[in-house]
């Protein structure tokens, strides 16, 4: 029988209505069983952990991830695949950051959450819950795991960690893997797209890592941003990385003080990683004349990586003590299948 560790972080799946009070409460995931009846048809022995307090998603932050590759790493001989219980806020952000700190992984580690609580009747949580259990179980015919690497599934879908953002703040169908296909579809029975699954050599052992560095920023270009403003975000002497959001396929205003304001970040040392605004299609800066003045400034293209994964991915590489140099070759690398690379870039 398949060993499968569950650990609950906090959110919404996690919740059942007090009989009395009316309010919505944690519930004790010891008695899981008792709770979702369902699992009892599996063939898989589950182990429980429990954050203590659990957490809403949106307190998630690196001490917390921190935690989560600690959990798995102490485990990791024990149990043949983890299911980790998240809120969906933050739940991008967290599975890309577990892609890159848990390197070597060649077990599956699932998040999964749901839109209602899994006590309420119309929630989505059972199935979101069944599913990932059952896929973190699931092998090959030679007995390796199907799915060796962090992945989200919500809604029927099963899709890479790194490749995922939240789309819709209310609909069941609450996440899209918009330049990567899925991995596999939850129908009556569960389809893989094998071709597109990370194939892990078991032999290498997992690395965990625990430090991250957050001197980051988001910093997202729109008509009319102004010059004075953009000189003091960049100018900032903690600032260590920028993940610039720019329009279309990389494009930036023609303007002389931005590619100068640029340019003298990177000078000094800051790393910029241009990644596009669209939530699909990719960054290609030799596109267009507005992309080339970035790459004369020194700014690296982040391809089609989703904001999480290119954000995280610089929080590691920082984390790992590397040069600005080395990080941004590393910036143009997959490290865990977090972008497709081009060789136009």
């Amino acid at each position: 029988m398949k060993k499968v560790l569950l650990i609950y972080t906090g959110g919404t799946i996690g919740m059942i209505q007090n009989p009395q009070s009316g309010a919505l409460e944690n519930f004790d995931f010891a008695q899981l069983l008792s709770h979702v009846p369902e699992l009892r048809q599996l063939p898989v022995q589950i182990s429980t952990r429990t954050f203590e307090p659990p957490i809403d998603s949106s307190d998630m932050n690196p001490s917390r991830w921190a935690e989560l590759v600690r959990i798995i790493d102490e485990n990791y001989d024990r149990f043949d695949g983890f299911v980790v219980l998240h809120g969906t806020d933050t739940m991008a952000f967290t599975a890309s950051a577990l892609s890159f700190m848990l390197e070597g992984l060649a077990k599956p580690v699932i998040l999964t959450g749901s839109q209602l609580p899994i006590g309420m009747l119309r929630t989505d949580g059972k199935e979101n819950l069944i599913t990932s259990i059952e896929i973190a179980a699931a092998t090959r015919p030679d007995g390796t795991p199907r799915v060796p690497e962090v992945c989200v599934f919500f809604h029927e879908k099963l899709m890479r960690g790194n490749r995922v953002t939240k789309s819709s703040a209310d609909e069941f169908d609450a996440f899209e893997s918009f330049n990567y296909p899925h991995l596999a579809t939850a129908g009556v029975d569960i389809t893989y797209n094998d071709k597109q699954i990370l194939h892990r050599d078991k032999d290498k052992g997992l690395t965990p890592h625990y430090t991250l560095d957050t001197n980051l920023i988001i910093f997202s270009l729109f008509p009319g941003i102004r010059p004075d403003i953009v000189r003091e975000v960049l100018s900032s002497p903690t600032l260590k990385g920028i993940i610039f959001r720019t329009f279309g396929s990389g494009n930036a205003p023609q303007q002389p003080w931005l590619v100068e304001q640029l340019a003298e970040a990177t000078r000094a040392g800051k790393v910029i990683v241009n990644i596009t605004q669209c939530t699909g299609g990719s960054v290609m800066m030799r596109r267009y004349e507005t992309g080339l003045q970035l790459i004369d400034a020194g700014v690296v293209s982040g391809q089609d990586s989703t904001v999480e994964a290119a954000l995280t991915k610089l929080m590691y590489l920082f984390g790992q003590h590397l040069t600005p140099n080395e990080i941004r070759r590393q910036m143009a690398r997959s490290l865990a299948g977090e972008i497709t690379m081009s060789p136009k870039e």
